[in-house]
């Protein structure tokens, strides 16, 4: 008895990866694997460590993907250099404490990496986070749909302006150069988050996490969680370095719409 997703050929069972639904895909595509080798892969994917899984492959787009990467960071990091200095001394004179943030991140093949942000929570945000969650069950619940909450009580006021220009991953352009990311690609999830991928967390660890991304022009953190891995998937699926061209001038509009910030 096979599950939804399975098929027989030739007497072994096959996993059909589902699509993403019409609403959000381009094309469908179909990638057809062993129920057994994609079950395997799972115990794998499930349990990760510190390190590369192992894979062989290059992360999705290759060299000419890096070569942008590579490309587009550097300048954007000269440019940025005196607004990122500016926002680190104010951070650093109006909050006190270290000026960036770093957390750690799923990227390619399974490997963890410190993400870097600007730092825009108060000190203590791990205490701020959980008492708040304990007294407020609607905000708990949010937190656990979305793994983000509206008006958090951990953010400072400052730290509110750096979220609604997105100047708060501009330190990600280090991550980038450091090959950690790519300036195109999935949202960087942390660990538990990679959970619940489901049957797309192959695709997720098929390439590195983005700066930006179809999530990022696509409504953020104003859309339904199934709807931002939808997304990823799709674009690990359907990427090309068009698409990313696409992506990087929408991210332009994107960021200069603060309804659409997160």
């Amino acid at each position: 008895m096979t599950n939804a997703f399975e098929k027989q050929h030739q007497g072994e069972a096959l996993w059909i990866q589902p699509v993403v639904p019409a609403a959000l895909e381009s094309r469908a595509v179909q990638h057809v694997v062993s129920a057994r080798d994609y079950a395997g892969a799972g115990t794998v994917l499930n349990d990760l460590s510190d390190v590369i899984t192992g894979t062989t492959n290059p992360p999705i787009g290759g060299l000419l993907k890096r070569i942008m990467d590579l490309a587009i960071a550097s300048a954007a990091l000269v440019l940025a250099s005196p607004v990122m200095i500016l926002v680190g001394l104010f951070i650093k004179i109006t909050a006190g404490g270290p000026a960036i943030f770093s957390h750690r991140r799923v990227g390619f093949g399974g490997s963890s990496f410190n993400c870097y942000k600007f730092r825009s929570m108060v000190a203590n945000s791990d205490e701020v986070l959980k008492a708040y969650l304990d007294a407020n069950a609607g905000a708990r619940k949010e937190w656990e749909e979305t793994h983000k909450i509206r008006n958090d009580p951990r953010v400072t006021l400052f730290g509110r302006l750096l979220r609604k220009s997105s100047l708060d991953e501009l330190p990600q352009l280090i991550n980038i150069l450091r090959g950690d990311m790519s300036c195109v690609g999935p949202r960087p999830i942390v660990k538990d988050e990679l959970r619940r991928y489901g049957e797309h967390q192959a695709e997720y660890l098929a390439t590195r996490p983005g700066l930006t991304g179809l999530w990022q022009v696509s409504g953020r953190s104003s859309m339904e969680y199934d709807n931002r891995v939808a997304l990823d998937s799709q674009y690990v699926r359907n990427w090309s370095i068009w698409l990313d061209v696409v992506i990087l001038l929408r991210t332009i509009v994107a960021v200069m719409r603060v309804d659409r910030a997160s």
